[in-house]
């Protein structure tokens, strides 16, 4: 399913003056137009695959493909303007071809009917100058005026933007990769669905963590106990992926340490459902906590309770991160720092996206945002602490998709005598 709404994308590239919109990368592509990007895209080198959108939401978007996919493509998206770039794998549709005749004779047949050219051949991967001029004729039998073409800059290297600007020679390129960033930012129901359904697996994972912290066990065997516990949620046939960052004890960088009275053990962890993830944490201490944790995990809750009381929407992200800071250093840490105190998600390439919550961003909250809130400290020789929670922006406030408490939680285990 495409998640793109062309209304907001018009309204965006109105307001910074561009006829279209082309979408470079594999997660663009496949927000667009509901299809995945195919093998081509491994490499992540713009020019395996592009979509152009016009401007004006009832001109039809124009999407390039790889000829491989090409056929799954129609299938599967609602865009209809399909152009194809050959990639090195060699095919043939043999489908419809008289199975009586030699297998040479069927291939030559399927040739002609495909209409490949005497002098086709396939590059050793694909070719970026044919999905760029695939654009270029797209663009102009759009009707456009060929200037103010907005691109997905931050999918392009500054080698293979040479040979796009030599064929957009007579076009002027507009980096539009921050119009694509406010696209993904509100969330569409369906992947708010994603979003919900992937912290769900994710919590089952964490409570299975929580459950099997235990003296003696290992760091390794929590972080198979969260994979397992995943695994065998109910949802799991709709996961795309996971990814945990676990620790145990006074080194909270890893290392593969054995739980023993008085550790910490941080659970940072994301499931994903269709590429999107989820992101949130809970920390956990075996046994009864000294006077210092307790006074550090104090003062980071203070800042997520104050943070909380700014998650609505029209507040500018800066407003809750200087609540944040300012409550935290209030509790006796003034010279505490982060860079950020959250960040969106969604299907990209790692679990934070723009925009993030920090000293200088002020962009606001707006319904149909999915957002991390946290507030972590990694301390050496003490352990790592986090509380973190997604949450949806609401019409009139926000809903925290996480279910587990807040506060640093004791394990406290009964040894079994015998």
């Amino acid at each position: 399913m495409a998640h793109l709404d062309r209304m907001r994308a018009e309204k965006l590239m109105c307001e910074i003056g561009i006829e279209a919109l082309i979408l470079l990368s594999p997660e663009s592509f496949t927000y667009a137009t509901g299809a995945q990007a195919g093998v081509a895209t491994m490499w992540r080198r713009s020019g395996a695959v592009a979509v152009l959108v016009p401007r004006d939401h009832n001109l039809p978007e124009t999407a390039i493909v790889s000829d491989l996919f090409a056929r799954n493509f129609r299938e599967v998206s609602h865009i209809t303007d399909v152009r194809e770039s050959p990639i090195w794998v060699e095919t043939v549709n043999l489908e419809a071809e008289d199975k009586t005749v030699s297998a040479t004779s069927q291939v030559a047949s399927a040739w002609r009917k495909s209409a490949r050219a005497d002098d086709f051949n396939r590059p050793a991967i694909f070719d970026p100058a044919i999905c760029y001029q695939h654009l270029i004729d797209a663009i102009s039998q759009q009707g456009l005026t060929h200037n103010n073409i907005g691109f997905e800059a931050s999918a392009i290297s500054v080698s293979d933007y040479q040979i796009m600007s030599d064929i957009f020679s007579e076009i002027k390129l507009i980096d539009a990769s921050r119009i694509i960033d406010k696209l993904k930012m509100v969330k569409t129901a369906q992947e708010i669905v994603h979003l919900r359904q992937a912290v769900e697996i994710a919590e089952s994972g964490i409570i299975a963590v929580r459950e099997a912290i235990d003296v003696h066990i290992t760091r390794d065997e929590l972080t198979e106990v969260w994979r397992k516990a995943i695994a065998n949620h109910p949802m799991s046939s709709r996961l795309s992926g996971s990814w945990e960052y676990i620790s145990v004890g006074n080194n909270p960088w890893g290392g593969n340490a054995t739980i023993t009275d008085g550790d910490l053990i941080k659970v940072d962890v994301g499931c994903l459902i269709e590429g999107y993830t989820s992101d949130s944490a809970r920390t956990f201490v075996f046994g009864k906590p000294d006077d210092t944790k307790l006074e550090i995990y104090s003062a980071l809750l203070s800042g997520f309770m104050a943070g909380i009381e700014l998650l609505q929407p029209g507040v500018p992200l800066n407003e809750v991160y200087h609540s944040t800071l300012g409550a935290i250093r209030k509790c006796g840490f003034p010279e505490y720092i982060r860079g950020h105190f959250g960040h969106g998600l969604g299907a990209g390439m790692g679990s934070e996206q723009w925009p993030f919550i920090s000293a200088d961003e002020e962009t606001k909250l707006q319904p149909g945002m999915v957002m991390a809130f946290e507030c972590p400290w990694y301390i050496d020789g003490l352990g790592g602490m986090i509380i973190e929670n997604q949450f949806l922006v609401t019409d009139n406030g926000h809903e925290m998709m996480n279910t587990l408490p807040l506060g640093l939680e004791e394990i406290i285990k009964i040894p079994i005598t015998r």
